[in-house]
């Protein structure tokens, strides 16, 4: 959430960079909304003031052994008019949160201004395209013999779009988790399982709703409404909610491994079937905790991070800058890693980091305080490291040969004791 105090002081620049994100969104709402909420406060202030004065009066006449009734009148009718300025304030301040809880974060200077995601800046290539001198096969297509993942038989328990990982594909997945966790932990993220369901404030603290509200799961029936995560963010955000943090303890850095919900499973189509775009899936989360000095340096961490997993894997990738339409709403600068899947004929991110500086701190109430007493709001990122259902797609249309079956990279061949992944007897 931004700060109203720069919001006013600033509007139309903030309004001009707010806009290269969601173009049309105006503040004029919220700072109106701002006014009334002063001018009420004043006028409250000044009543009680006035009340305060009457009361003390009436109390001088009594021990005077006089009446005071009129006054005494007086304030009640005072006290009615702060009773109904304090409800008109409390429908006011909320109308207000909510209109600023809608306003996305700024973009970081130098970020791209763009709406059209051709325009995201590619800073980094990795590696060469594969070529195949066969016919080669999309990954549900090579799943046909290899049996790595299940759709038929889920639609009947679940539905649509939501996988299941079995027998040998079932090691896989896990061998690829337990590889990028270790990754993460050789980096010094310390490693968490998380809880999957979380409380409103903790989905609103991190930027998820109201903006985007109706599009998680939501499970009622328990003593409190809870959402399914949709990443492990919003969780690893949330622990330190409403937190001073001391400063020597800065910067902290997190890994989880947690599944992860989505409604919106994407497009349907061709290049969006099977573990492209689905309502479930499992991922590997970095997530840390800065001072606003040390954010941009560990923005390039994190980066690295998911570049030594999937250096490790031997994958095609490259580096794009998003520009200010392509970001998420939380985010002030964002670098998507995206690999090769060679069947879509096309590249798909598997890891999204971003700096959101203090926009979720701002929400959560997370800040810092050093030696000097000053407390300040800390600085949030978060990153992919990594999402497992288009890299298990990467893994096996890259690795490919002509017979159907999958060579695996050393990393992975190592944890499941065998090079290949052959057909299902």
């Amino acid at each position: 959430m931004l700060d109203i105090k720069l919001i006013r002081k600033e509007q139309e620049k903030i309004e001009a960079k707010i806009r290269t994100k969601e173009p049309g969104l105006e503040l004029s709402t919220v700072i109106a909304l701002d006014d009334k909420i002063r001018v009420i406060k004043t006028k409250n202030d000044q009543l009680k003031s006035k009340r305060n004065e009457l009361s003390k009066k009436v109390g001088e006449l009594k021990r005077e052994g006089k009446s005071g009734e009129e006054l005494m009148e007086e304030v009640r009718g005072i006290g009615d008019m702060i009773s109904s300025l304090d409800h008109e304030l409390k429908t006011l301040e909320a109308e207000f949160q909510d209109a600023l809880a809608k306003i996305p974060n700024i973009p970081a200077d130098g970020v791209k201004v763009s709406q059209d995601v051709a325009d995201n800046v590619c800073t980094k290539t990795v590696g060469e395209k594969p070529t195949f001198d066969f016919e080669f096969k999309n990954h549900l297509q090579l799943n046909e013999k290899l049996r790595l993942f299940e759709f038929h038989r889920t639609a009947k328990t679940t539905g649509s779009g939501w996988p299941a990982y079995r027998g040998l594909g079932a090691r896989l997945e896990w061998a690829l988790l337990s590889y990028m966790i270790d990754i993460q932990i050789l980096n010094d993220f310390e490693f968490w399982l998380p809880p999957v369901l979380v409380k409103q404030s903790i989905m609103f603290g991190s930027g998820q709703i109201p903006k985007f509200d109706g599009q998680y799961y939501h499970v009622s029936g328990g003593e409190t409404p809870l959402y399914l995560i949709p990443t492990s963010e919003v969780v690893l955000n949330g622990l330190h909610f409403d937190e001073i943090i001391p400063e020597e303890q800065l910067p902290i850095k997190y890994a989880a491994y947690s599944p992860c919900f989505r409604k919106e499973a994407g497009a349907a189509g061709a290049n969006e079937r099977g573990l492209i775009r689905v309502h479930q899936f499992n991922k590997v989360e970095m997530f840390s905790f800065t001072k606003p000095d040390q954010s941009e340096q560990m923005h390039l961490e994190m980066i690295d991070v998911a570049e030594q997993i999937l250096k490790g894997l031997g994958l095609h990738y490259r580096l794009c800058e998003l520009v200010t339409g392509d970001m998420s709403f939380t985010a002030a600068k964002t670098i998507d890693i995206e690999v090769w899947l060679p069947a879509q004929n096309r590249y798909y991110e598997v890891s999204s980091i971003s700096n959101c500086t203090d926009y979720q701190a701002r929400r959560s109430h997370i800040r810092t305080k050093g030696k000097s007493g000053k407390t300040e709001l800390v600085h949030t990122l978060n990153g992919s490291g990594l999402a497992t259902s288009r890299l298990m797609v990467a893994l096996l249309e890259n690795n490919q040969n002509s017979d159907g079956s999958v060579t695996l990279p050393p990393v992975l061949q190592e944890k499941l004791g065998m090079k290949q992944l052959k057909a299902a007897n």
